[in-house]
């Protein structure tokens, strides 16, 4: 009888372990919920951020040199790069496919939607991009440049809008000089009447010296004349979540956030430490792990998303990047005496982004 009972408490205890054990499965993959739903497949059966770069003899799908939108500066063949082998990697998940680029699909599910790429540099590269992208795939289209920094692609009432906004927050001018205010956005007002928002940030809240654009920052009452940029980011990012979460309406406005991408400076951080910069570099790093982790500022930006409750689809491009070491300018930058291994070839590693932001609106 005492045996009986035994055996009955330990299936007990054995089926509430794995009902609660499935309980917390369940909520911890609720609580990833808003910055993990770009990570899925269609049929939710991989991460399409999984993965590594693979030669495809097809590529590229494109031809980007009659784009009016080109960005001159990161035409690394105008620029004389000897080599195109960057243009022929194609990235594979792990365990699925991703989607075929179709134009024509692309442009119908954007049919009457305005698209706003808000952030620095690099968010103008992929709404550069992202333009050249849809005009190679459908080159019939009829365009209208109607404002600076504004396409209309005419046949399908598309809009699509570069907003140069570097930190997210404002900078404004004040008595004491240019003021960086970490819990004001002003530009809100005109975000939330987007339909589609691609946000990013990190490029310019390390600089320093004569390029900084600001003189103070404006952190709660206090103007202080320097902190800590990480923590100022943490504290920028937090406001622009409290944005999300007050203005945006998630029955109208879908919003992204693409992930931090990564400089290729110091050789050590891919496994070779006796180079410095990315000009010499022809072919992508081997596997799906980058040896030197996740930037800090990329764990930053995944904490603060985390906090948000709307619903944001982060477009997580950081490691994948990462390993494409080879796709940066380098020495064939235009606009530039220095290698530049911060932005990215176009065409090249960005329109890989703008395919994994087609998978996510299928």
């Amino acid at each position: 009888m005492g045996s009986t009972k035994h055996r009955t408490c330990s299936v007990l205890v054995v089926v509430l372990s794995l009902i609660f054990s499935c309980l917390g499965v369940a909520k911890a993959e609720q609580s990833q919920i808003n910055i993990g739903n770009g990570r899925r497949a269609a049929n939710n059966s991989c991460n399409l951020y999984e993965g590594s770069w693979v030669w495809d003899d097809s590529y590229p799908p494109y031809d980007f040199s009659k784009c009016p939108f080109l960005p001159k500066d990161f035409d690394c063949l105008g620029h004389g790069r000897p080599d195109r082998n960057y243009l022929k990697y194609r990235w594979q998940p792990n365990n699925c496919n991703l989607p075929r680029f179709d134009g024509v699909d692309f442009l119908n599910r954007l049919r009457g939607k305005t698209i706003m790429f808000v952030g620095d540099s690099i968010s103008y590269e992929h709404g550069q991009s992202f333009i050249c992208h849809l005009l190679a795939a459908v080159p019939s289209l009829q365009i209208i440049a109607d404002k600076p920094n504004t396409v209309i692609f005419k046949d399908y009432e598309i809009t699509v809008i570069l907003s140069f906004t570097e930190y997210l927050v404002d900078i404004e001018n004040e008595q004491v000089g240019r003021v960086l205010k970490l819990d004001s956005i002003k530009n809100g007002q005109i975000w939330k009447d987007m339909d589609i928002l691609v946000f990013n940030t990190w490029l310019w809240w390390p600089v320093s010296g004569e390029r900084q654009p600001w003189d103070y920052i404006q952190d709660g009452d206090q103007l202080v004349k320097d902190m800590d940029r990480m923590e100022a980011l943490r504290k920028g990012l937090t406001t622009w979540a409290k944005w999300v979460n007050s203005d945006v309406d998630p029955s109208k406005t879908k919003v992204y956030f693409r992930g931090i991408t990564p400089v290729h400076y110091v050789g050590a951080e891919w496994g070779d430490p006796t180079t410095t910069g990315c000009s010499k570099e022809t072919e992508p790093v081997k596997g799906s792990t980058y040896p030197g982790g996740l930037p800090r500022q990329q764990v930053v930006a995944e904490e603060v998303l985390k906090t948000i409750t709307t619903p944001v689809t982060l477009l997580d491009v950081t490691t994948l990047s990462q390993l494409r070491k080879d796709a940066h300018p380098g020495a064939y930058v235009g606009g530039s005496a220095e290698p530049d291994c911060t932005h990215w070839c176009i065409p090249g590693l960005i329109e890989t982004w703008n395919i994994l932001l087609y998978a996510t609106l299928l």
